[in-house]
């Protein structure tokens, strides 16, 4: 579908904007790589070729059994045996020694000695999931090596695939809060600008009586109740931020609404729903644009200070704001100190020049060179 000459000219002006711009489409590579997490950071493989068919355990639960194992419980692939069993095509010869035998099929093509119809298995580029536990000898939290590139934290877990699962959680999180709390906020702007008079007055004093209200502590008694939900602290934190992108919305509305073409609009028999939707709005739409950037990288900060005093996400979530809590519980590992710190650097700073530039781009008193 074209693009109207009005989006054309914003896009152009956002282009214009080479920091926001490019900052754009690192950040799209960074989310997209998160979204499809399960197939970056994994503890199962990607794609198994066994006995001349293909598995692809990320998926789908395939039991020992169903290489030539003896459990019907789900395959652990991190072993030796497992991975024996699916390259050299079941051999039982692999629970007297996998290692070898795993080695003479590559080679070979057989399993002591016997032609066996080898396959293989493909891994994900970090074998591990944000709940993986990780064999570091003992030692918890273990710094950068080899086999964890960002080090492990105080439950041995691979901090690279928790940031790569919380930078999918915290930036999905954000974006889902700030749509929902913009929309109820931007109505009730509007219906507040617009009518005016006694509508605007007891929405005024129901706002005021309502953003009194200690959310914090709400969030925490609630909590403890109820219990950490990634739910239940979607919902409050909706409810609780509206709130604060009704007061630019209110006052547009109550500039504009007076303006010759909102009264030209109204005689010629206009509803209100329309003038307020295709003549009011898109002129507010830059006052509500310059609050998005505070709106996500504060949402993301209060999660993250949620996360980090306990009040957060629950336990089993891949949190950065359990990452940096971690951080100042270990100072002796500052591998996580440093990672959690550049981590919400470059999201924020990111996100900031983003909508700096979209900003800029529905402003029409902007212009660029």
């Amino acid at each position: 579908m074209a693009l109207s000459s009005l989006n054309q000219r914003r896009w152009k002006n956002f282009k214009a904007n080479r920091r926001a711009y490019w900052s754009l489409w690192l950040f799209l590579v960074l989310y997209g790589i998160s979204l499809c997490a399960e197939l970056v950071a994994n503890e199962r493989p990607v794609l198994v070729k066994y006995d001349g068919g293909y598995y692809m355990p990320i998926f789908k639960f395939y039991p020992e059994v169903a290489f030539g194992g003896d459990l019907r419980t789900e395959a652990d692939y991190s072993t030796d045996e497992v991975q024996c069993l699916i390259v050299a095509g079941a051999s039982q010869d692999c629970w007297d020694d996998p290692t070898g035998i795993r080695s003479e099929v590559e080679t070979k093509g057989t399993a002591a000695g016997k032609p066996v119809n080898s396959g293989w298995i493909v891994w994900p580029l970090i074998p591990y999931s944000y709940t993986t536990i990780v064999d570091t000898g003992g030692i918890a939290p273990s710094p950068p090596s080899g086999q964890n590139w960002l080090g492990t934290d105080d439950t041995s877990r691979d901090v690279l695939a928790r940031v790569i699962y919380g930078f999918r959680l915290s930036v999905t999180f954000a974006l889902v809060v700030v749509a929902l709390t913009t929309v109820i906020g931007v109505i009730a702007g509007a219906v507040q600008g617009y009518f005016g008079g006694l509508t605007d007055l007891l929405m005024q004093r129901f706002i005021e009586i309502w953003g009194a209200v200690p959310d914090l502590y709400v969030i925490i008694i609630l909590t403890a109740i109820l219990g950490k939900s990634v739910w239940l602290l979607l919902v409050l934190m909706v409810l609780f931020g509206w709130i604060g992108r009704v007061g630019v919305i209110r006052a547009e509305f109550l500039r504009a609404r007076n303006f010759e073409y909102v009264r030209a609009a109204k005689a010629l028999g206009v509803s209100d729903w329309r003038i307020m939707t295709r003549h009011l709005l898109p002129n507010a739409m830059v006052a509500t644009l310059t609050l998005l950037p505070f709106a996500i990288t504060g949402t993301i900060g209060a999660l993250a200070g949620l996360d980090y005093i306990g009040f957060g996400l629950p336990a089993d979530q891949p949190s950065l704001g359990a990452l940096t809590r971690q951080a100042q519980q270990n100072l002796q590992a500052p591998h996580l100190a440093f990672v959690a710190f550049f981590t919400f650097a470059i999201m924020l700073s990111l996100l900031v020049f983003i909508f700096e530039g979209v900003r800029d781009a529905f402003d029409p008193r902007k212009t660029f060179r």
